[in-house]
């Protein structure tokens, strides 16, 4: 049994105090974890505007990162339209709204179907079309579609605060997950997928996660607790399967990390895993309920 693959709860043999139970560089981890999390505080706070376009970067260097690992593993994605359409998606949400993100969507797609048909010329059929025009389509609604979402959040009534609500309980559910599941973690989730997760790291997510969701929503987001006890187990159900639709993606690939630009964490998408899916559970949940 490899490291990769040992379950959570009997680490192997680690380089003392280089690298945490769960595998990462923890004290690299928690740096820039850290710069990341303040930085973004600081600018809900004092420039809320810039979380656009800021959002909006991270999701182009993330559909880079995953298109770059699916075209190494032979899976084609239409690069080009994934780039640009994906930016049209997500900014296509700042003056009409998330409908028009689905419209973009649409439009995408249409052209990354005719990209792949044509990529070879009329003479020749395009090898492995519908795989790559699968893997461009998941790409598009995996990153900038959901990415609109948690975009487009900020420029609603008290928007700060709604993006405040994301970023305050998939952290608390991922405290929760890793102490727990470092303390106690010995009944495996899914270990044909994620061997290192535990329903012992689940029930730590739940606690903090529902725990962060009530707090939040009374006193951030000026709102009725039983709003954030509707939102908490919901978001950290979503966030968890979020990760291990990731896990599932990497283990398909072969690759641990969808990059390397993060120190202790990987790439950005291996940070955005979680938030993706929880993004549209926020504006759907707060939506609704406010």
């Amino acid at each position: 049994m490899t490291d990769t693959d040992r379950p959570q709860g009997t680490p192997g043999p680690q380089p003392k105090g280089s690298t945490s139970r769960a595998g990462r560089d923890l004290p690299a981890a928690i740096g820039v974890g850290g710069t990341l999390g303040v930085s973004l505080i600081l600018i809900l706070i004092f420039v809320p505007e810039v979380w656009f376009p800021v959002v909006a970067v991270a999701i182009g260097v993330a559909s880079w990162e995953v298109t770059k690992r699916f075209r190494e593993s032979g899976i084609k994605v239409a690069l080009i339209p994934v780039l640009v359409g994906g930016q049209a998606i997500m900014w296509v949400s700042w003056p009409w709204g998330v409908t028009a993100s689905i419209v973009a969507l649409a439009a995408t797609v249409l052209v990354s179907m005719i990209w792949k048909l044509l990529g070879q010329g009329l003479q020749s059929a395009p090898d492995n079309y519908l795989q790559d025009l699968a893997g461009t389509t998941l790409v598009l609604c995996w990153l900038p579609l959901m990415g609109a979402f948690g975009a487009s959040m900020v420029l609603e009534d008290n928007g700060a605060a709604r993006v405040f609500t994301l970023m305050i309980v998939v952290v608390c559910s991922d405290v929760g997950g890793y102490l727990f599941g470092v303390s106690f973690g010995k009944h495996p989730m899914a270990p044909a997928i994620s061997p290192k997760k535990s329903w012992e790291g689940m029930v730590g997510s739940l606690i903090f996660g529902v725990a962060g969701s009530v707090l939040t929503v009374m006193f951030v987001v000026d709102a009725q607790w039983w709003i954030g006890l509707i939102l908490g187990p919901v978001l950290v159900i979503c966030a968890t399967l979020g990760d291990l639709v990731e896990s599932q993606v990497k283990r398909d690939l072969g690759i641990k990390d969808m990059g390397t630009l993060l120190p202790g964490h990987g790439g950005i998408m291996d940070r955005l895993d979680s938030l993706l899916p929880s993004a549209f559970v926020v504006w759907a949940i707060l939506g609704a309920l406010l």
